[in-house]
């Protein structure tokens, strides 16, 4: 994916502010969002149905810690990226589910600009991202090399 492309984006969240503040910040940044979930079955639907290019997914939806079988369903069956946005990073599995970050909760800006610019970079090279308090990519990155994601 080009820096330039504006990506079609699923936003899986139960929280209406927090998924109408993500959809309004992704909008300004150029991006085209295609649907917002609240459950692992909607997320999963919308998935299927509207081919998103990335998901932005919380770990805790309204039918529980579904955020995770989301995420592997969407990376597994259907090939789209998945970014988690979570106050409780500590739930995502050791194998990340699929995921290539996580933004903590609650987040910025800066956090979700970053995490849009490394997962639009041609050289997604783990070792040269920053990392910073709001975004972590996950990829190479060990668990112990990383107190975000322990």
């Amino acid at each position: 994916m080009s820096p330039s492309k504006s990506l079609r984006i699923l936003v899986v969240e139960d929280e209406i502010l927090i998924a109408l503040e993500l959809e309004s910040l992704l909008q300004d940044l150029g991006h085209d969002v295609i649907g917002i979930a609240a459950s692992c079955e909607e997320a999963v639907a919308m998935g299927k149905n509207l081919a998103p290019d990335l998901a932005f997914v919380d770990i805790h939806l309204s039918d529980g810690p579904t955020g995770v079988d989301v995420s592997r369903c969407l990376t597994g069956e259907l090939g789209v990226t998945v970014l988690f946005m979570t106050a409780n990073a500590k739930r995502i599995p050791e194998d990340c589910a699929g995921a290539c970050g996580v933004i903590a909760k609650p987040y910025t800006e800066r956090g979700v600009r970053e995490a849009l610019a490394y997962i639009t970079s041609e050289q997604q090279d783990e070792r040269q991202a920053a990392r910073t308090m709001t975004f972590v990519p996950f990829g190479a990155l060990r668990r112990e090399d990383n107190p975000q994601v322990s």
